[in-house]
């Protein structure tokens, strides 16, 4: 896999992970404006994930990696978005970063150790990619 620096998030923590992965799906977005992405097309996106805490848990870790892995991976791995994920309606790189965000932190928000989903890198081709940040009251 590629190596690559990623846009970095300022914080506090003591300690932050990042996990790289990939997966492969289609989606449309069903809009008139959307032009060509309006069919069904797919990609196979790169995705980042980074986590933060202060504290782990009772194996030392933050977060799993194979958890994290799949959270995503296995949820979207070689389907069409559009059927698998109800709630994103127009599922844009900027929709789906939000709801990977959203996925992963609902996860996390059930550990006693309470870490944090920092920032979703999300790659749809290799020159587009989006950065989603929850906004600071998520902390």
């Amino acid at each position: 896999m590629l190596q690559q620096l990623y846009p970095q998030v300022q914080h506090t923590y003591r300690f932050e992970l990042n996990k790289d992965f990939q997966f492969a799906a289609a989606h449309f977005i069903p809009h008139p404006s959307a032009g060509a992405c309006a069919n069904v097309h797919g990609h196979t996106y790169f995705c980042n994930l980074t986590v933060a805490g202060n504290e782990l848990d009772v194996t030392n870790f933050l977060v799993n990696f194979g958890d994290l892995k799949k959270l995503v991976h296995k949820r979207f791995d070689h389907t069409l978005i559009n059927e698998v994920e109800k709630r994103v309606h127009h599922p844009s790189t900027e929709a789906m970063a939000e709801l990977i965000w959203t996925i992963v932190q609902d996860h996390l928000d059930t550990l006693p150790h309470k870490p944090k989903c920092l920032q979703v890198f999300l790659r749809e081709t290799p020159t587009s990619y989006v950065v989603y940040r929850p906004d600071n009251s998520q902390f």
